[in-house]
Order: C-alpha cells, then sequence, then structure tokens
C-alpha cells in the first residue's frame, strides 16, 4: 500500500484497503453533494469510478461543490472531477458520461460490474429510473433527496425512504416508487424544515434557474461525505 492510502489502511486494514481497490463506484450528479462525495471515494482508494453529469462548471457552484473555482469556470464536470480523481489516486481507473440522465440512457452507463451506485441528482424521474434499475440489477443504491434551502448539516440522516419525514422530496419519491412497485430505497435526507430564500434569482436572470434553491458551503458537501462514508464502510466490509 502506497503512503498515499496509509493511513486509511491503518483504520480498515490491509483486507479491506484490497476490497476498495477492486471496487467499482457509479456517481450519478457531480454538484455540492456528489462531487464532495466522489472524492472523498477516491481518497479512500476506491479503485474504479464512473461519473455521470451534463452541467459545466460556472461561479455560482463556487460556493458549495469540490471542484468549483474560478480556474475550472466553463469546464464539463466530468471532466474536472476526473482530473482531480487521478491527482488523488493515479493509478485509479475514471470512466466519465458527460449526458443528462434521462430513463431511456441508463442502460447506457450502468455496468453489469458496477458494486455500488449513489444518484446525487436533482430530477424525480431520473432518480426514479434509478432506483427501479438498480433493484432490477441488483445493485445497491443510496440516493440523497433535497440539500437545498438548509442551514443545518447535523439534521441529514440515513434511512429507507418508508422512514423518512420532514422532506418533501422524500415524501414524492415514496409515492412515485410505490406507483412502480417499489418498497425500499436507502436514502439520505434532511429533517430540516426547508427555509425560505431571502432573496430570489432576479426574474430577468431566472431562465431555468426558476425555483433554484439557496445553499452554503457546509450542507451539500456534508451530505457528499455522509453518502462517502456508507458506500466506503460498505464495500470494505465493515458497517
Amino acid at each position: 500500500m502506497s503512503d498515499t492510502f496509509f493511513r486509511t489502511e491503518m483504520l480498515l486494514g490491509e483486507e479491506a484497503m484490497q476490497k476498495l481497490k477492486n471496487s467499482k463506484v457509479l456517481i450519478f450528479g457531480l454538484g455540492g453533494v456528489g462531487s464532495s462525495a466522489a472524492l472523498a471515494i477516491a481518497r479512500c482508494g476506491v479503485g474504479k469510478m464512473v461519473i455521470v453529469d451534463n452541467d459545466t462548471v460556472n461561479e455560482t457552484n463556487i460556493n458549495r461543490q469540490a471542484i468549483a473555482f474560478h480556474s475550472t469556470i466553463g469546464r464539463p464536470k466530468t471532466e474536472v472531477t476526473k482530473e482531480f480523481i487521478l491527482d488523488i489516486n493515479p493509478e485509479a481507473e475514471v470512466t466519465m458520461h458527460q449526458v443528462f440522465v434521462l430513463p431511456d440512457n441508463l442502460e447506457n452507463v450502468v455496468d453489469e460490474d458496477v458494486d455500488y451506485i449513489i444518484d446525487a441528482i436533482d430530477t424525480v424521474s431520473a432518480k426514479i429510473a434509478i432506483a427501479e434499475l438498480a433493484e432490477r440489477k441488483n445493485i445497491p443504491l443510496i440516493s440523497c433527496m433535497g440539500t437545498g434551502n438548509k442551514l443545518d448539516p447535523f439534521a441529514f440522516k440515513i434511512a429507507d425512504i418508508s422512514k423518512t419525514q420532514m422532506c418533501p422530496l422524500c415524501k414524492v419519491m415514496r409515492k412515485e416508487l410505490k406507483n412502480i412497485g417499489i418498497g425500499k430505497l436507502k436514502v439520505l435526507y434532511s429533517e430540516e424544515v426547508p427555509l425560505t430564500p431571502k432573496k430570489e434569482v432576479p426574474q430577468e436572470e431566472a431562465g431555468n434557474r426558476r425555483g433554484t434553491p439557496g445553499s452554503i458551503s457546509f450542507v451539500p458537501p456534508t451530505a457528499g461525505l455522509m453518502l462517502a462514508a456508507e458506500v466506503v464502510k460498505a464495500l470494505a466490509g465493515v458497517e
């Protein structure tokens, strides 16, 4: 084991580190949650990663996204994230898919040998499709619910979606999942009551940003780190 992961091996042991090196993690979404999860997973020595996002870095991402800097504005998030991962672990195998996730293109992204999926995207239809595909292929999945308009990082919980409360997205997801016969889904959600933004996006700039939630540096990344912890411990066999 190289010095890069020596401190991690001290905690987990050699056998667990080998499991992580041989594992493949698929991450949908590289925003405030997904980018933090991706880099944390890379820092644990996971050997193979698949990253999916169609967006480019913009200035409004800088307040919370691990890959967002003035130097990365305008670049594809997948490309920037891959560079960071390989700078952390040059031996990692990283596959990029710069696509907008839709129910009809998931099969092109999810390989049969994926060991764990993280869903960190916002679109309900895509989240439902990911859950359906993961269940059909028997791939472990954890899905992140809403982190916008929140200030309390200590309000995050991980539970089955049937046991969640206070989260508007969970309520919508429960109904949609029930409609397709899925009763269980591991989710990360917040029990904080969503806040009302004190400032709206200016009308002339609204466009597709209408309804954009407020965000802050320490909330979405906390969710991302919690997702990474859940995945890494499961893959390493130290739950």
